[in-house]
This record gives structure tokens, C-alpha cells and sequence, in this order.
């Protein structure tokens, strides 16, 4: 495993002096990820998410349980941890403010005692499928929020990590930018260079990027599962929309269907429905001449926000 926790938890001591109480940011975190895998890591402020983060890499020591990541103690093995993972903070940079983007990469790949022929090859990949040509020689602090986010990234790939920590990597970005960093990413793991652990608020990078989501929330996992599965189980209904051919009345009584709202005269209705989307289609096209059909899927918000909101949580 690229990553493994059996019951992590770290607490805090918290207020003046003489009336300190023991709060916990984590508690009893279990965890394995995969080599290869895309995982989203989501909780809303406050869940437990960044302080988690910080154990796996070593910046903070459990207060409770175990964990391995590349096969090694974060904390004991700090140094040799560094050289295996790489980490991207949106709010917080790796790059030297007044070198030339260029320059940094140079002294990463110096620190990391990266061979230069793979230097070379890494940097020559990022650059190209991240359009950076037009402004590695430009200063840090006079590059654009999405110029200098494709040069995080690249500055934590320079080394070939086994892991890859993002913790919201498109914060502030607009589209086009979030865009060509979800499009790299995706590439890069797709390829199995690299295992992704992705914090973030930007739900479309998970659905971009990720397979399995956990959700966490006053330090302790809710939900673990492949994100497919949750949109089932927590997500609601599917909505089948079908463009007809001509107006028709509501088409109710089809099999699965719980509601029907109709638009534009009736050439437009959307079926709110559960089962086999396939079934239904053909359904459709017994009661009336269609035209084209898609299927809505529930969005990722309204999934996280079922899982938030559920009673177990209470």
C-alpha cells in the first residue's frame, strides 16, 4: 500500500493555561491506498482533512495509532519520505519568490539529487503538456495564480513521486487553467506514474480526477467508496430527459419512475426514475416517438451534502 493508517488520531490542547481541554482534530482514522489510485480526500473546514495530511507526511506526530506511507514511518522517516512524495498547497508555494520559474525547478531537482538527463525529461513533459514554455524564465511573484500553480505542480512531480499530495490545487483558478491542471493530473495517473490523495472544495476536480472519495467530518471517516457506488446509495434519483418528436402527456406509470416534470409543451420531459436506464428508454419509446434522451446523473454536491446532512451524524 502507498498508504496505510490503523486508528490515527491526533489531539490538542487548547485554550489559557490553567483551563486547557484535549480536543481531537483526528480520531481513529483507518486507511489504505493503492499504488495507481486517485482518492478523494473531502470534509468540510474543520473535519480533520489537513491535520491528516500533515501526519502522512510527517509534519505532525499522531497522537494515537500507526501510519505508513511508501512503506515508511513518516515521522521517523521524514527525510527518506520527502525524496518518495510530492506535495502541492494551493495557499502555499515551493518556489522561490524571486528566481526565475526556470531556476526553481533547477533547485529542486538539485535537492532532490535527481540525475539531470531525468530532470531534463520530466521537466521538458510537464512544459510541454502544461504550457509553461512562454514563461519559465519569468520571475515567481510576476507569474499569473494559474501560471504559478502549473509550476507547483511540476516542482512536485520533478523528482517522480510515488505519491502525490494536492491539497486544493485549483483554488482561485479560472477555468481554462483548472482545466489544463485536471487534464495533466488525469494523465499522469492514468499512466501509473502516480498515486493521487486530492483535498479540495472544488467538487468537479473529484469527479475529474477521482475513482473513490472519503469523507471525513469531526476528524472521523463517514463514507470510504468508489464514488459510482455513493452516487447510488446517497446521490437520489437519475433523471431521464427525453426530447419527443411531438407533444405528448406526462409520461406516467412507466416502470421506475417516481416523477415526470414536463417542459416545452410536452416535447421535453424529465423522468425522475430508479432502475435500469435502459429499460426505461425503451418504455419511452412504447408511449411515444423520441426524439433523443440523455441521462442526468446526481451531481457530487448533492451527494456530499446527503452525506454531511445524514442523521448518523447526530
Amino acid at each position: 500500500m502507498i498508504i496505510r493508517t490503523e486508528g490515527l488520531g491526533r489531539d490538542f490542547l487548547v485554550g489559557p493555561r490553567l483551563r486547557r481541554r484535549r480536543v481531537s482534530a483526528v480520531a481513529d482514522v483507518t486507511l489504505d491506498v493503492a499504488p495507481g489510485e486517485a482518492v478523494g480526500f473531502l470534509g468540510p473546514n474543520g473535519a480533520g482533512k489537513s491535520t491528516t495530511i500533515k501526519m502522512l507526511t510527517g509534519v505532525l506526530v499522531p497522537s494515537a495509532g500507526r501510519a505508513q506511507v511508501c512503506g515508511l514511518d513518516p515521522v521517523r522517516e521524514r527525510r527518506a519520505l520527502a525524496r518518495r512524495i510530492g506535495v502541492v498547497f494551493g495557499q502555499r508555494s515551493q518556489l522561490w519568490w524571486d528566481l526565475p520559474l526556470a531556476e526553481s525547478f533547477a533547485l529542486h531537482g538539485a535537492i532532490h539529487r535527481v540525475p539531470a538527463p531525468r530532470h531534463r525529461e520530466r521537466l521538458d513533459e510537464c512544459v510541454e503538456l502544461l504550457d509553461m514554455a512562454g514563461f519559465l524564465d519569468t520571475p515567481v511573484r510576476q507569474l499569473s495564480l494559474g501560471q504559478r500553480m502549473r509550476g507547483e505542480v511540476t516542482a512536485a512531480l520533478l523528482h517522480s513521486p510515488e505519491l502525490l499530495v494536492l491539497d486544493e490545487p485549483t483554488i482561485g483558478l479560472d477555468l481554462a487553467s483548472k482545466e489544463r491542471l485536471r487534464t495533466f493530473l488525469s494523465a499522469v495517473n492514468a499512466r501509473g506514474e502516480v498515486t493521487l490523495l486530492l483535498t479540495t472544495h472544488d467538487l468537479p476536480d473529484v469527479e475529474r480526477l477521482c475513482r473513490r472519495v472519503v469523507v471525513i467530518d469531526r476528524g472521523r471517516v463517514l463514507v470510504d467508496d468508489e464514488l459510482a457506488t455513493l452516487r447510488r446509495r446517497f446521490a437520489g434519483n437519475r433523471t431521464l430527459v427525453v426530447e419527443l418528436a411531438e407533444p405528448a402527456p406526462p409520461l406516467l406509470g412507466l416502470p421506475g419512475v417516481v416523477d415526470v416534470a414536463v417542459e416545452a409543451q410536452g416535447l421535453r420531459q424529465r423522468l425522475a426514475f430508479t432502475g435500469n436506464a435502459a429499460d426505461l428508454i425503451a418504455a419511452v419509446a412504447r408511449r411515444a416517438p423520441v426524439r433523443d434522451v440523455g441521462v442526468d446523473e446526481p451531481s457530487i454536491e448533492d451527494l456530499v451534502r446527503t452525506l454531511y446532512t445524514r442523521p448518523a451524524r447526530a
